[in-house]
């Protein structure tokens, strides 16, 4: 199969080139594409050397799935033109997230709505990702009323420039800053801009996802979103009130057997998800699971997933393995 991977030369483009590598998607040809000032530049793949090719020689190329993650603005001119040709698109960026004719997917949760029709397929943001992973079996079996989340991000879900900063303060070099603040030694309550409401972009993103996703417009979510100076991934501390009360030994029974998750859930023995320990892995990792004493059919929980991977490169590639199952690429 022919594969472009746009922006494959930043952060997010060279962990979905690692991931295909490591899962073994049968790539017949790769496509490495990226802004005109890199074109030329070599990328590698299993051990082999590709050159980086523009926009326009790509669509040319007439691959079977261009897998994008070069920001909203580069999606929103060149994903229908990728789509005209008849080339399926997975975008990262937010820019078609909330598009009601463009599903948005986590294959563990409802990769079902997808058709051979669908040429724009959004990736959902990387903190709603992970949360949803570990909503879903829940929601199926006590029904979400409502969740309050507040996020603890890695430096990794801005970027190389972010990841900079945090290692020039740790060795106290003065250099280009990601963020208008420190980082290290820090944290910073806002992801993206702020809106007229009050709430991030971010934030809002986490609301708006949820119910896309999961099919469900009842769900109430409120979000803080945080960034800290870490590298591992996201975590996130998570409130869930229930329609129906919940035993907590079936929970945890629920959530060990749900796909894509890990129960790491041991407090006697100082056990629970870390960003270190989620480092470089597909899974979504939960634990901390204990009622919420305040309120009736609440569980309080800890959601721990690598940004870089299940949030964003794995998340991708594992859409375009379910389409190449069903046969749904050209």
């Amino acid at each position: 199969m022919k594969v472009a991977v746009v922006g494959a030369t930043g952060l997010v483009g060279t962990k979905m080139l690692q991931v295909l590598a490591e899962r073994n998607f049968p790539v017949t040809e790769l496509l490495p594409v990226a802004s005109e000032k890199s074109v030329g530049k070599e990328v590698e793949f299993k051990g082999k050397k590709y050159k980086v090719v523009g926009m326009a020689d790509a669509i040319k190329a007439k691959p079977a799935v261009a897998i994008f993650s070069a920001g909203g603005g580069t999606s929103l001119e060149w994903a229908p033109k990728f789509a005209e040709a008849g080339i399926t698109v997975i975008d990262n960026s937010s820019a078609w997230r909330m598009d009601p004719g463009k599903p948005l997917v986590v294959p563990e949760i409802n990769a079902d709505i997808l058709t051979a029709n669908h040429k724009i397929i959004a990736n959902p943001n990387c903190s709603t990702i992970q949360m949803v992973v570990a909503l879903n079996p829940l929601h199926k079996k006590y029904g979400i009323k409502r969740v309050v989340v507040s996020t603890y991000q890695s430096v990794t879900g801005t970027g190389v420039k972010a990841v900079t900063q945090l290692q020039n303060e740790r060795k106290g070099i003065q250099g280009e800053m990601a963020y208008k603040y420190p980082i290290d030694l820090n944290v910073i309550p806002q992801i993206d801009v702020f809106l007229d409401n009050g709430y991030t972009k971010e934030e809002m993103k986490m609301v708006n996802e949820t119910k896309k996703i999961m099919r469900d417009d009842s769900i109430r979510v409120t979000a803080t979103t945080v960034r800290i100076p870490v590298m591992g991934g996201h975590s996130e501390s998570v409130n869930i009130e229930f329609d129906k009360d919940f035993d907590l030994h079936e929970v945890k029974d629920l959530l060990s057997h749900a796909p894509g998750l890990v129960l790491v859930d041991d407090p006697a023995n100082a056990k629970y998800p870390m960003p270190m320990d989620a480092h470089e892995k597909d899974e979504v990792f939960v634990g901390r699971l204990r009622r919420d004493e305040s309120n009736p059919n609440t569980l309080n929980c800890w959601i721990v997933s690598d940004n870089l991977r299940k949030g964003a490169a794995t998340n991708a590639v594992q859409i375009a393995e379910y389409l190449s199952s069903k046969g749904l690429l050209g």
